[in-house]
């Protein structure tokens, strides 16, 4: 592990790094991912955006187990594996965070130029007129509709989803969107079936292109939203390094591979490379750079 190390310091040491993350850096939040270490899909499969449109039944599925899922996603702080990242933006080592995620956890933890692939969790859309509104005010009206609507949780899945039996969700009521009066709402994130947005994309390639290197956290790349950014990297000829629990649909373009828990690894990363960088604040939803708190070091 020690040489991985070394090679890894070596690389991001350089600068230039953008960051793609996965779900495998938010389970040390307590968000498990999908697939978890040996790549095997969880028993639930996501909502797509096809059956949630079509489906009222599945929209009232959906939002009667996410309603429960939220609060422990919204309950969630940024781990060790996001600060470190957070830490290495801030020593102006890595340019930029692509992530898969939907929790926000990057961008709590002080990183700034976050491109949020697949949306956020904390913002509701309306599909008829487009208005857009906080999860919180959502979840006050739920609970309002809701008297009571309560269950015990024991796993919640990575877009907020939880399981619940038909009972339940029989009993469970929606409502509609408070600017037009009738519109659908969904959450403002890229179902699985949907089209991430092309100027997002673009923004991705774009960050990409101009990396020295690009460095995958916590994703089994199984799905190609994700993978065509290392895709391009590789096509690019910029090294690709991957630091994931388990095999990914990367591994064979990547320049390094690391199997092990990112919360043990990138604090180990940034002690090698920025020492010195203790902590980062100030990256927020405006996209600004976090500003560093720089410890002098001896010597």
């Amino acid at each position: 592990m020690t040489e991985t190390i070394d090679v890894l310091a070596g690389l991001v040491a350089a600068g230039g790094v953008v960051v793609l993350s996965g779900a495998g850096l938010s389970t040390e939040s307590g968000i498990p991912d999908y697939r978890g270490p040996t790549g095997a899909a969880r028993r639930h499969t996501p909502m797509t955006y096809q059956v949630f449109t079509r489906e009222a039944a599945a929209r009232q599925r959906y939002w009667a187990r996410s309603h429960l899922g939220w609060r422990m996603i919204a309950r969630a702080a940024p781990n060790d594996g996001h600060r470190a990242v957070a830490r290495l933006q801030a020593a102006g080592l890595v340019d930029g965070v692509i992530t898969q995620n939907v929790d926000g956890l990057h961008t709590a933890a002080g990183s700034g130029q976050v491109v949020e692939l697949h949306g956020r969790l904390d913002a509701v859309v309306c599909l008829r007129c487009g208005d857009r509104s906080s999860r919180e005010e959502l979840d006050r009206r739920l609970v309002a509709a809701n008297p009571g609507f309560d269950a015990t949780v024991a796993v919640v899945n990575p877009d907020g989803d939880v399981e619940l039996d038909d009972e339940r969700v029989a009993g469970f009521r929606m409502v509609d969107c408070t600017c037009c009066g009738a519109g659908m709402l969904k959450p403002d994130v890229v179902f699985f079936g949907e089209t991430v947005p092309v100027d997002r994309v673009s923004r991705c390639f774009a960050m990409v292109g101009r990396a020295r290197s690009l460095l995958v956290l916590g994703s089994s790349l199984t799905v190609l939203s994700g993978r065509r950014f290392v895709l391009r990297a590789a096509k690019l000829g910029i090294p690709v390094v991957i630091a994931n629990q388990g095999v990914t649909r990367g591994d064979g373009y990547a320049a390094l591979r690391v199997d092990a828990p990112l919360g043990r690894l990138l604090p180990r990363l940034v002690d090698r490379v920025a020492p010195g960088v203790t902590r980062a604040s100030g990256g927020g939803v405006d996209g600004s750079a976090p500003v560093a708190v720089v410890t002098p070091v001896a010597g």
